[in-house]
């Protein structure tokens, strides 16, 4: 019998994750100092020119002695004590959906259940990590990947002192893995600002065959843990979802379920990859895969600047778009390879919808870059948005038996006004 080979995204037991480092800068110090602006990942030379900029968090303290950004580093030792102040813990809470295979097919096939089978919910709980990526006026910027945080009804960050504190996601991109969360400034104390730092990112364009690398991530959920490894191969492309056209990392240094998404660090303490998966089979070791960060730069830069969403509006600047749709389902998505989301089945005559072009028999993939499956969802997060903001709506339409997808720019409606 053959074996298989499968590639995983590394969830087993804990939510996978990530830590991505970099250093976040401003256009410009004045804008660092004032904490506006929009926010880049930095170069690792610029960032050395301005290791005090007040746009970021302090350095760490370790072993009582302050931790120099540019001080010699000549082990993995010191790539650890450097990185870790910068990696951070978290936590998913989500609610999984499971359906009752008894009750479909009949408990052991002696015709008991009736056929239809019933569909169940409960909470899970799984851990990954993630990297402080920078702060503005507000908060406080960790990246991650996009399996890490998806799903959550609740998410919580642990610090490197242990604090522990909620989160919320300010952006994500499901097609590529990644995303950013976000930590109020209001909810860390002042002695864990005082420990935790900015990491900085290198240029995995430089990376070469047989370059030793470290990484770092929460193994397992147990906490901090370190391997090292060599870059084993580059440009590597792998089959799984999200992954398809992305040229990949790989490394033998361990990576387990609890490091998808970590960093993956050159021997100056510079981010140069996030991993985030491996081959998980029998007699098959050392063969993990991280993204490029020279790929995930300017991902991660535009999930940093969207507006964090944490408030539902009020009723009388409540929002609409303006259709009625259903989701696809399961079965339709399997059998016909139609994709998931919300097909469009009527569009309201001068609606937000009809403006940006949305056509009947389109299918709702995206809301402002976030996945949508069903009304529900697309309701809930509807719920943050204000009539008269723009945003992006992604479709999958139909051309000759294939799906193409198409982003409409729309300017939300108004729900007191539609009414």
């Amino acid at each position: 019998m053959k074996k298989k080979t499968l590639i995983t995204l590394l969830c087993a037991g804990v939510l996978t994750a990530g830590a991505v480092a970099g250093l976040a800068g401003f256009d410009d110090k004045e804008d660092a100092q004032k904490g506006s602006g929009e926010y880049m990942l930095l170069s690792t030379a610029e960032d050395d020119e301005d290791e005090a900029s007040e746009g970021k968090v302090e350095e760490a303290e370790v072993d009582g002695g302050e931790v120099q950004a540019t001080g010699a580093i000549t082990g993995v030792e010191d790539v650890a004590r450097e990185v870790q102040p910068a990696v951070v813990s978290i936590t998913n809470k989500s609610v999984q959906e499971v359906q009752d295979l008894f009750g479909m097919y009949g408990m052991y096939g002696f015709g008991w259940g009736d056929g239809r089978g019933k569909t169940y919910t409960y909470e899970s709980e799984s851990r990954g990590s993630g990297i402080i990526i920078g702060q503005n006026d507000s908060e406080l910027l960790i990246a991650t990947n996009f399996h890490v945080i998806d799903g959550a009804t609740e998410l919580t960050v642990g610090f490197v002192d242990d604090e522990m504190c909620k989160a919320s996601v300010k952006g994500s991109d499901d097609d590529n893995d990644l995303a950013v969360v976000s930590v109020a400034l209001s909810d860390i104390p002042d002695d864990t600002l005082s420990k935790i730092k900015v990491a900085k990112i290198g240029d995995s364009d430089d990376l070469v065959v047989g370059q030793q690398v470290v990484c770092i991530g929460n193994a397992l959920g147990y906490g901090q843990s370190v391997t090292t490894g060599i870059v084993s191969a580059l440009n590597r492309t792998i089959k799984l979802e999200g992954y398809d056209n992305t040229k990949l990392i790989q490394t033998d240094a361990a990576i387990n379920g609890g490091n998808s998404g970590g960093a993956m660090l050159d021997m100056k303490g510079h981010v140069v990859g996030i991993n985030s998966a491996k081959v998980a089979s029998a007699g098959v070791e050392g063969m993990g895969y991280a993204i490029p960060i020279s790929y995930a730069k300017s991902i991660l830069e535009d999930l940093m600047n969207k507006k964090t969403r944490t408030e539902v509006v009020d009723e009388d600047q409540s929002a609409y778009i303006g259709f009625s749709g259903k989701e696809i389902s399961d079965e339709l998505t399997y059998l016909y390879g139609i994709p998931e989301g919300i097909f469009v089945e009527e569009i309201a005559d001068g609606s937000p919808a009809e403006a940006a072009g949305m056509k009947k028999g389109d299918i709702i993939v995206k809301f402002d870059g976030e996945e949508v499956t069903s009304m529900d969802d697309l309701r809930e997060k509807l719920a943050y948005y204000a009539a008269g903001e723009e945003v992006t709506i992604t479709v999958s339409r139909s051309n000759e038996n294939e799906y193409t997808e198409t982003k409409l720019n729309m300017t939300l409606g108004s729900s007191p006004d539609q009414e």
